[in-house]
């Protein structure tokens, strides 16, 4: 049999513990993206590092494994979706953390109208109601395919796969009653 493989981190954590600057900018990303904590962070930014990283190897070296090295991290980059097609080695270094969670199922979920917020989005994934490709993924950090993009949907035996529950029911607009708009505008004419 053997021993199970042992599990390693997949980020590593800032060098400077209490930078301001970072500190403040991670808070905005946490909100913005509705991520549990700021690991999540670190480990797309570990993500974008190591593409960084042997993209500029690959630009620095020649010979034809080089080249076909090239071709598959350029074939990689576009089945995720990070990269358009025809794109070169020198596109991947314009990568930026925005763009890489842009691809989450957690951000899918919310910009195809499937929940209202980010931290609903989370919930419906955690909670097995969010199938990709015909598959349950419970995992909200979930990076999905540009072939899967049309695939996101709720499961079919899930209470919200009805588009008549409340969860999933658009809120109703907000009806400003006119009289009280004119009773307050007099009001204020008068002083």
């Amino acid at each position: 049999m053997g021993d199970p493989k042992k599990s390693r981190r997949k980020y590593s954590r800032p060098r400077h513990p209490w930078k301001k600057d970072r500190i403040e900018a991670e808070k905005v990303i946490l909100k913005e993206y509705g991520l549990k904590n700021k690991r999540e962070i670190w480990q797309m930014t570990a993500f974008l590092r190591a593409v960084s990283d042997q993209a500029k190897k690959l630009i620095a070296a020649r010979g034809t494994q080089v080249e076909r090295e090239r071709e598959l991290l350029i074939a990689r980059l576009v089945r995720q979706g990070l990269i358009g097609q025809g794109s070169k080695l020198d596109d991947v270094l314009g990568l930026s953390l925005n763009s890489i969670l842009e691809r989450r199922l957690q951000t899918f979920v919310v910009r195809k109208g499937l929940a209202k917020t980010m931290n609903q989005a989370r919930q419906f994934i955690v909670h097995t109601h969010i199938l990709v490709n015909s598959k349950v993924v419970t995992r909200p950090s979930y990076l999905v395919l540009s072939a899967e993009e049309q695939q996101i949907a709720f499961h079919p035996q899930s209470v919200l796969s009805s588009a008549d529950h409340p969860v999933r029911a658009a809120p109703a607009p907000a009806v400003v009653q006119p009289q009280k708009q004119e009773q307050k505008q007099g009001k204020s004419g008068g002083v």
